[in-house]
């Protein structure tokens, strides 16, 4: 009998390659399917290929051209839990949408970010914005996801990284081409580093599906407790609000005036637990304290003179509990502007951006947790703790003075 050569031996059979290719196709497919079934519509002939896509289309407010490759994360921002029912807030997907964009500036790739965003329902009660001082509503908004450009200006965040929707007929072409290309169409990357997707193979593929797991995006990045690390800072993308959120913020901010204001989270961080000898503890040890208005009172008065309109943002819907600060100040809520607000505002989301665009405009601002070393805060226990302590109701020294 023959002796096959040896490279015969390493040769790959004809039978595995027209494998991958399959499998590579039949990938693809399932990622433009998905496209398809979010969006309830083909949006374009398949047939069509990128040439004819940017050469013949009628040009948006951001080009794109053919040398573009593509940055895919799946279809929903990174949502602790299975669904929009359990999901966390806005702060929480913020961090992981802002850990993909990193990642697609690193890799220098479009970003292909999802057209919609889960909302808790826990997230998405009106009592926020129909707040009074005699009553409280646990009536939600309809609805447990809402449009990404609902919230975001898209061009604006793509003058800083390019980005499109995955319900786009933009997105809708390249699946369509890198089924065209096979192998040089699409990889699924799960697992591998970023640098090595940068100096490899994989730099010269149309798309990486860089789907992880769909619990935390924000493994793959870099370390995350790392300053030094991040390329995007917190404020990116409250400062990419869409235009009618901020034309909506400009509205309230001229009738404010000369302002100041205040973020109060209190509910969702004043969960208690008790210990095996029934003491209740809880992570922030002096938050219930610190948030209550007495003490916003002594912390803020050297900073806020007296007779200065205070804008307060907060989760604490208790009727009239901020009441005590009017011995001090002009009070203002969100809820004060609804002629302004109830035209635009669908869900909470849309109403957190709007107000965080309102303190980024007063003169002094006070945080709740301290996320730099220049921010103003109510309190001096840590954003971020693993330790479950004793409340702390009684005033101590280190309150005394505001750096």
């Amino acid at each position: 009998m023959a002796t096959m050569s040896k490279a015969q031996r390493n040769k790959p059979s004809s039978g595995s390659h027209r494998l991958v290719l399959l499998c590579i196709v039949l990938f693809a497919f399932l990622l433009l399917l998905s496209s398809v079934i979010s969006t309830g519509k083909l949006g374009l002939p398949y047939q069509q290929t990128l040439i004819d896509y940017f050469v013949r289309s009628p040009r948006g407010k951001r080009d794109h051209t053919l040398s573009e490759k593509y940055l895919y994360w799946g279809n929903r921002i990174d949502c602790p839990g299975k669904n929009c029912e359990i999901c966390a807030g806005l702060g929480h997907q913020e961090s992981s949408l802002r850990c993909a964009l990193e990642e697609a500036m690193f890799l220098n790739r479009t970003f292909v970010m999802p057209s919609g965003m889960c909302i808790n329902p826990i997230h998405n009660k009106k009592g926020i914005l129909n707040r009074s001082d005699n009553k409280t509503t646990e009536e939600g908004w309809v609805g447990s996801s809402c449009a990404m450009d609902s919230l975001y200006d898209i061009d604006l965040i793509s003058e800083k990284i390019p980005v499109i929707l995955d319900d786009s007929k933009t997105w809708h072409v390249v699946l369509s081409t890198s089924m065209k290309l096979e192998e040089r169409g699409i990889a699924h990357v799960y697992g591998v580093t970023r640098h090595r997707l940068k100096d490899s193979h994989y730099s010269s593929l149309l798309i990486i599906n860089r789907t992880a797991s769909p619990l935390a995006w924000f493994v793959e990045c870099k370390d995350r407790g790392n300053r030094s690390a991040v390329m995007l800072p917190y404020s990116f993308l409250p400062n990419m609000a869409a235009a009618k959120l901020r034309n909506t913020a400009e509205k309230i901010k001229a009738q404010l005036g000369d302002y100041d204001a205040i973020h109060v989270r209190r509910g969702d961080k004043l969960k208690t637990r008790k210990d095996r000898f029934g003491v209740e503890r809880i992570q922030f040890p002096h938050l219930d304290r610190d948030t209550r208005p007495e003490f916003i009172l002594h912390r803020i008065e050297k900073r806020v003179p007296p007779g200065r309109t205070l804008f307060i943002g907060s989760n604490e819907r208790t009727p009239g509990f901020f009441s005590p600060l009017a011995v001090r100040y002009k009070l203002a809520y969100s809820s004060n502007f609804s002629e302004i607000l109830d035209p635009i505002i669908k869900n909470n989301y849309q109403l957190f951006m709007v107000e965080r665009l309102v303190f980024m405009g007063a003169r002094t601002f006070f945080k709740t947790f301290k996320e730099y070393d220049t921010d103003l805060t109510l309190t001096d226990d840590p954003k971020k703790s693993k330790n479950w302590e004793i409340p702390v109701y009684t005033m101590d020294t280190r309150k005394e003075e505001v750096s």
